[in-house]
Formats: structure tokens, C-alpha cells, sequence
């Protein structure tokens, strides 16, 4: 899932939360290296965080205001 986050340069950067699959790795350098491979430069994301999964309304939304707000509380 990916969202704007603010940036004192820039106003707003890309984060990247990123769900692995049960068994899977990857490391942020390798996420980034794809990105510069497949994306224009303007989209590549700034910051990268793994996490074990993603808020969700009983829907199966994802809840792209929880996110923003557990970035702030990092912040």
C-alpha cells in the first residue's frame, strides 16, 4: 500500500507499507531497486516499512486514514 506522507522539501513523499507473504523476505533496498527499474523517478518511494498487515474496514478495505495516522504517531 502506498501513501503520501509529508516532507518539509517537498511537501508530500511516497511510503511504501509493504504485507510479505508468510515465508517470503525482502529487504527495502530490493523493493527500491524494482521501483527504479519499473517506475519514472517521481514515483520511486522515499521510505519503505514492512508490516504484518494492513488495517482493514469489516469490508476488507484497506484504511488508508489508520495508515496515515500510524505514520504520524512514528513521526
Amino acid at each position: 500500500m502506498v501513501i503520501g506522507v509529508p516532507d518539509p522539501v517537498m511537501e508530500e513523499e511516497i511510503k511504501v507499507y509493504a504485507v510479505l507473504k508468510e515465508g517470503m523476505t525482502a529487504e527495502a533496498e530490493e523493493i527500491l531497486n524494482y521501483c527504479q527499474n519499473q517506475l519514472a523517478k517521481y514515483k520511486w518511494p522515499k521510505f519503505i516499512e514492512f508490516t504484518k498487515s494492513l488495517p482493514r474496514n469489516p469490508m476488507g478495505k484497506i484504511l488508508r486514514k489508520e495508515l496515515r495516522k500510524l505514520n504520524n504517531r512514528d513521526s
